[in-house]
């Protein structure tokens, strides 16, 4: 697929299950560091097996927007998905009344902004909750530091940042690329947007929000997203005993699929 944004083409692919007949459908994103072909593998087989169409897409960060356009992220994410909402309504076997929106990873952010926003959206799926992206940052957990300081030692990790241990390096360089910022104001000033605080409870579908007991990235995000919206809403917990409890649930996805696809199916049925 190719999808009409701001004078480009963003990059999907719609599995279409349903024939010519109207079927339920899933839209379905990645987060920080996604491209449209994982999304294939995260839900879009799952989807097929489960009887949903499915269109998979990324957008600006993501994949070739971001690799080949240069388009750094938005926090407006609604930008995004309003665009992808009109083209799924073209597609054959798309009922308009059965429109799911998924975001995994810093999805879980993006996904429930635009169904805040996006109102053909039916149902929105948090893969998992995100509420504040700024809980992910190396600085955010020395609360003892005021503005200033947050900045100076933001300033401190990306100068040294080939020093850092893999996983803060690989976070802070993403961070630098996929925002398109080169300082510690820039991108604290930059995460900051991303935050749902304030347009939490302008989501109207119903919403499931996942958690992982071991997340390495977002621990007691999903639990605060929850508790900020006033929608019809689930909480879906995963465990380590069940081998679902790290990020996003790797390794144990079969039971993630089917968690989601019963939800999906209970909340938008014909």
């Amino acid at each position: 697929m190719r999808i009409p944004y701001e004078g480009i083409q963003l990059n999907g692919y719609y599995l279409n299950v349903s024939g010519d007949e109207p079927g339920p459908t899933l839209l379905a994103h990645g987060g920080f560091d996604s491209t449209v072909e994982e999304m294939f593998f995260a839900v879009g087989e799952a989807a097929r097996r489960h009887g949903w169409n499915c269109l998979i897409f990324e957008g600006p960060g993501q994949g070739s927007a971001l690799r080949v356009e240069k388009l750094p992220f938005r926090h407006d994410w609604e930008a995004v998905v309003t665009p992808v909402v009109d083209v799924a309504l073209t597609l054959r076997g798309v009922d308009p009344e059965r429109i799911a929106l998924l975001g995994m990873s810093l999805g879980g952010y993006l996904a429930p902004r635009a169904a805040a926003f996006e109102h053909r959206i039916a149902a929105c799926v948090a893969y998992d909750g995100v509420l504040k992206m700024a809980a992910a940052m190396p600085t955010s957990q020395s609360p003892e530091l005021d503005s200033q300081q947050q900045v100076a030692a933001m300033d401190e990790l990306i100068a040294h940042r080939a020093k850092a241990p893999t996983a803060q390096r690989w976070l802070l360089s993403n961070c630098l690329w996929a925002f398109d910022v080169t300082t510690g104001q820039e991108l604290i000033e930059e995460i900051a947007k991303y935050d749902l605080t304030d347009v939490a409870d302008q989501i109207t579908c119903p919403t499931l929000v996942c958690d992982a007991e071991n997340d390495q990235f977002l621990k007691g995000q999903p639990t605060l997203l929850y508790q900020a919206l006033h929608c019809p809403k689930t909480f879906l917990a995963f465990t380590a005993a069940e081998g679902a409890g790290e990020h996003c649930h790797e390794g144990a996805l079969t039971l993630f699929h089917q968690r989601l696809f019963d939800w999906l199916d209970d909340t938008l049925r014909s």
